[in-house]
């Protein structure tokens, strides 16, 4: 394709000036001598009328600029220096995607919490099916206040503690510290039931557990606005497990067994939406993965407790 310009173009050089500069005039600008041929005679032809003021004689660019020659095409004007547009006309976007970064934080939270609920269960099986395990707990009572101690201070900084639970390798080693706690108090808890009731406990854990998961992430319901209700719920369950202290009973039993575990059953759904994020009105961040792993788990380890309280209640 012939460059419309290829015309104006000489060489890359300016336009031949016919072997030297004319001779000046009087104020270093007059015509040569003769003056120059009119037009029709091989003189240049007038500058079209357009919309620019012309001089006296009727011809001539309009000052300051020259006037436009016919057939020339004006090269575009870059947008800045170094630019260059998109040829889909869409800006260049060299972030992350949110996607990929929050897909990214639950597939980490998911292995965390594995790892949790492994030692925990393990923990659980070797209190159950082991006597010697048995005999050393009910010989040093007072390991079990140690534990308790350790479960509520560690989970207290992580909760609190900012700087504990995002900052790689203390938030692990809490975490760790917690879990390993978590998991003594519930082995201690398991042997006060039979290994059967523990197990059925287990399976209906997992069942309700997968099953809630699954409709977090399928509803269009969103429970990330309840925080206030399932706070309020838990006010009222623990002045209801204070009472329950001083009116033991297998109906009370029952009751508070049941409520805890409806309650913490809402509470994996809450905290699995704030965890997913997408569409939810609230979300966690994808930083506090340790966070997220340490709800769920609890929440896990919760409706466990009081499924097995209900299931060694109605035994009794």
């Amino acid at each position: 394709m012939q460059d419309p310009n290829q015309q104006y173009n000489y060489g890359g050089g300016y336009p031949p000036q016919g072997g030297g500069y004319p001779p000046q005039g009087g104020y270093g600008g007059g015509p040569p001598q003769g003056g120059y041929p009119p037009y029709g005679q091989g003189g240049g032809q007038p500058y079209p009328a357009g919309p620019y003021g012309q001089d006296p004689y009727g011809q001539g660019p309009p000052p300051g600029a020259y006037a436009p020659q016919p057939g020339f095409v004006q090269p575009p004007t870059p947008s800045g220096y170094g630019a260059y547009d998109d040829p889909e006309g869409q800006p260049k976007n060299f972030s992350f995607d949110d996607q990929s970064i929050r897909r990214g934080f639950i597939r980490k939270v998911y292995i965390i919490l594995m790892g949790q609920l492994m030692v925990t269960f393990g923990a659980v099986a070797l209190f159950v099916y082991h006597n010697g395990t048995k005999v050393f707990v009910e010989q040093h009572r007072w390991l079990v206040w140690v534990a308790l101690g350790v479960l509520i201070v560690t989970m207290l900084c992580m909760a609190c503690c900012e700087g504990v639970r995002r900052q790689t390798p203390t938030n692990f080693i809490f975490l760790g510290i917690f879990t390993i706690a978590q998991s003594f108090l519930l082995g201690v808890t398991a042997t006060r039931y039979a290994p059967t009731e523990v197990l059925m406990a287990l399976g209906i854990t997992a069942a309700v557990c997968l099953a809630l998961t699954i409709f977090a992430m399928q509803t269009k319901i969103d429970f990330t606005m309840m925080g206030g209700i399932l706070l309020a719920c838990m006010v009222v369950f623990m002045i209801f497990g204070i009472v329950a202290i001083f009116f033991k009973g297998k109906i009370i039993t029952l009751v508070y067994a049941s409520f805890g575990a409806l309650l913490f059953s809402v509470y994996l759904v809450y905290d699995t939406q704030l965890m997913m994020g997408g569409d939810h009105k609230y979300s966690i961040s994808p930083e506090e993965y340790i966070f997220a792993a340490l709800n769920l788990y609890l929440d896990i380890v919760n409706i466990f407790i009081y499924i097995l309280t209900i299931i060694g209640a109605s035994r009794d």
